[in-house]
């Protein structure tokens, strides 16, 4: 089970910003809210579905690797066994 530090990041900002693209783009494009979209770009999400998840990365145009990764605090004098 993840630890309660670890954070899931969504990088929508800089994808958007990448491909010239407003977040009213890209609700057009994907179906999804700009409320929705707002609070995914803001880390306020809970969850996303697998369906949101593909139409956002087919309209950006990236892997999901590209639009979320785990960001882990860093541990004090190494690992314990």
């Amino acid at each position: 089970m993840p630890a309660e530090e670890d954070r899931v990041e969504v990088h929508l900002d800089k994808l958007l910003a990448e491909r010239g693209m407003s977040l009213t783009e890209l609700s057009a494009q994907v179906g999804v809210t700009l409320a929705n979209l707002s609070i995914l770009k803001n880390g306020r999400a809970r969850a996303i579905r697998f369906s949101t998840l593909t139409a956002l990365c087919e309209a950006l145009d990236c892997q999901p690797g590209d639009l979320l990764s785990i960001r882990r605090p860093a541990r004090r004098g190494g690992r314990q066994q």
